[in-house]
C-alpha cells in the first residue's frame, strides 16, 4: 500500500472509532469469541504456514502459538464486565457535595506492529487487548513470516468488518509510512534499535506507545538448586523456536562447585529432547532466514575466534538455515554473544563463586527483560530480585511467567515500555479518564474573586485542615 491508501484506512477506522469505543462489553465478548472460533477453524492453515515459514512442528504450534491466545481471549472474557466498570474514588473534605470516578476509556485509532518469531502469539494477543478496550485498529504483521502473516489477515478479515480491524501486509516502507499517521497509541513487538525509531516516529504525533523489547536475560544458577530441573528447564525454554524468543535465556551464571554437573545435565537434555541428531528432528525448527541465520552463525565465528569453547553443538547447515543447539564457555570479554542479544540457539555459560559477583555481572549490562533463578536458597532468591532490576522473573522456571495472564508483561527501559496481557494490556489501549461531578454547593463558591479578608481566612482554613 501506499502513503494515499494507508491514510484512507486510517481516516476509515477513524470515523468508526466513537461507534466502536461506546460498544459494550458484551459486544466485544462477542468479536472475541468469534476469534476464537475462526482461530481454532484456521488452526491447520496455521500449522502448514509456519512449517513453510521455519519448519515449527504442529505440536509447538499449538503450544506456543494457538494456547497463548485462546487463553488470553478466556481471560477476557472472563474479566471483561468488571474492567469496564467505572471506578469510584474518594472525594476529599476539601470537595464535599461531589463525587468522582474513573471510566476506562478507548484511545481511539491504534497501530499494533509485529514480530515474526511467535507471529500469530505476537499478533493476536495485542490484537485481544486493544478489541478489549473499545480501539479500532490497524495491525501490521511481519512480512519475514509470509505465510503466516496472510492466514493472520484471513482470521482477522473473517472476524472484524473492515472499519473496525485492519491487517496491512508489506515490509520496512509500509511500516515508515504507517509511523507517519497519527495514531492515537502505538503497540510494537521488536528489538531496541527499532523500538526506539517507533518511539521517536510516536513523540511527532504524541503518540503514547508500548515497547515490547528483549535484551539479554540472564540465568542464576546457585548450588542449592535441583540441576536436574535446571537443565530440563533451559534447555526446553533456550531452544524452543530455535532460541528465537524475547524471553530465551539468553546466557547462565552457573555456581562454580555445580558447573560440570550442569554441564552433562543440560547436554543429555537436548539430546533427549531433539535426538542425538539434531538436523534430523522434526521437534526443533529453523532459523527463521538466511539473512538471521548468517547473523546467529557470525555470532558462533567470532565467539571461535575469540577462543571461546564449544562445549556441545556447533554445526551448522546453511541451506536448511540449520544451527545446532550449542553451549560455550570461557567466553571472551570480546566476544560478540557477551554483549547483544543472541536471539538463537547458542547458550554462553559463565561461572561464579558468590551472589555478589553474579549480581555485579548482570548489573552491568543493560536492564533485561526476563531473569531467572534456579535456587531454593530464600536469602539468594531474594538477595538477587531485590538487586537486580528486569521486567519480570521466574524462580525456578524459564519463560513461564509469559503464560500467567494476571501478570504484567514487559519490560524496563532497554528491554521495554508499558506492560501487556490481560487488564495491564487493556490499560494500555485505554485512557483513564477522571470524572468529578458537582452534586450540591461547592465550598470553592465561597473562595472565589474578589478576594478579601473572609475569604483569605476560609482559604487559610483548607490549608490547615484539609
Amino acid at each position: 500500500m501506499n502513503k494515499l491508501e494507508l491514510n484512507n484506512v486510517f481516516l476509515e477506522l477513524k470515523k468508526n472509532q466513537n461507534r466502536i469505543a461506546n460498544t459494550s462489553y458484551k459486544e466485544r465478548i462477542i468479536k472475541l469469541k468469534k476469534l476464537n472460533k475462526i482461530l481454532i477453524e484456521y488452526k491447520k492453515q496455521i500449522h502448514k504456514a509456519l512449517y513453510e515459514d521455519f519448519k515449527k512442528h504442529p505440536s509447538e504450534v499449538d503450544l506456543t502459538e494457538i494456547y497463548p491466545v485462546t487463553s488470553e481471549i478466556k481471560h477476557n472474557i472472563k474479566n471483561l464486565k468488571n474492567w469496564l466498570k467505572d471506578k469510584k474514588v474518594k472525594t476529599p473534605a476539601a470537595l464535599l457535595g461531589s463525587n468522582s470516578y474513573i471510566k476506562n476509556e478507548a484511545k481511539g485509532v491504534v497501530l499494533i506492529i509485529t514480530p515474526w518469531n511467535f507471529p500469530v502469539n505476537l499478533s493476536l494477543i495485542p490484537l485481544i487487548s486493544a478489541v478489549s478496550a473499545g480501539n479500532s485498529i490497524v495491525l501490521k504483521p511481519s512480512e519475514i513470516t509470509e505465510n503466516t502473516s496472510k492466514v493472520i489477515k484471513l482470521i482477522v478479515e473473517k472476524t472484524f468488518k473492515s472499519n473496525e480491524v485492519q491487517v496491512i501486509l508489506g515490509g520496512p516502507d509500509v511500516a515508515k509510512n504507517l509511523l507517519k499517521i497519527p495514531f492515537n497509541h502505538i503497540y510494537f513487538t521488536g528489538s531496541p534499535v527499532i523500538g526506539k525509531v517507533v518511539m521517536e516516529a510516536a513523540a511527532k504525533n504524541l503518540a503514547s506507545v508500548t515497547l515490547e523489547l528483549g535484551g539479554k536475560s540472564p540465568t542464576i544458577i546457585d548450588n542449592s538448586c535441583s540441576i536436574e530441573n535446571a537443565a530440563k528447564r533451559i534447555a526446553w525454554s533456550k531452544f524452543i523456536n530455535n532460541g528465537q524468543i524475547c524471553i530465551a535465556p539468553d546466557y547462565v551464571l552457573v555456581h562454580k562447585s555445580i558447573k560440570e554437573k550442569f554441564k552433562k545435565i543440560i547436554i543429555s537434555k537436548i539430546k533427549e529432547y531433539y535426538n542425538e541428531d539434531v538436523s534430523k528432528s522434526s521437534s526443533y525448527c529453523r532459523i527463521v532466514n538466511k539473512k538471521h541465520f548468517n547473523r546467529v552463525k557470525l555470532l558462533l565465528d567470532d565467539s571461535i575466534k575469540n577462543g571461546d569453547k564449544v562445549i556441545y553443538g556447533g554445526n551448522c547447515i546453511e541451506k536448511e538455515n540449520f544451527i545446532e543447539p550449542t553451549i560455550i564457555e570461557k567466553v571472551s570479554e570480546k566476544s560478540i554473544v557477551n554483549h547483544e542479544e543472541i536471539f538463537g540457539p547458542l547458550l554462553p555459560l559463565f561461572e561464579y563463586e558468590s551472589i555478589d559477583e553474579a549480581i555485579n555481572f548482570i548489573n552491568n549490562k543493560e536492564k533485561p527483560l526476563a531473569l531467572y533463578i534456579y535456587s531454593r536458597n530464600k536469602n539468594n532468591i531474594n538477595k538477587i530480585i531485590n538487586n537486580t532490576s528486569s521486567g519480570g522473573v521466574c524462580i525456578n522456571h524459564s519463560a513461564m511467567h509469559y503464560s500467567n495472564s494476571n501478570l504484567p508483561f514487559g519490560g524496563i527501559n532497554n528491554s521495554g515500555v508499558g506492560k501487556s496481557k490481560g487488564i495491564y494490556g487493556f490499560e494500555e489501549f485505554s485512557n483513564k479518564k477522571s470524572v468529578l461531578k458537582q452534586n450540591l454547593p461547592s465550598a470553592t463558591d465561597l473562595m472565589m474573586p474578589p478576594y478579601n479578608d473572609l475569604k483569605q481566612k476560609l482559604i487559610d482554613f483548607s490549608i490547615k485542615w484539609f
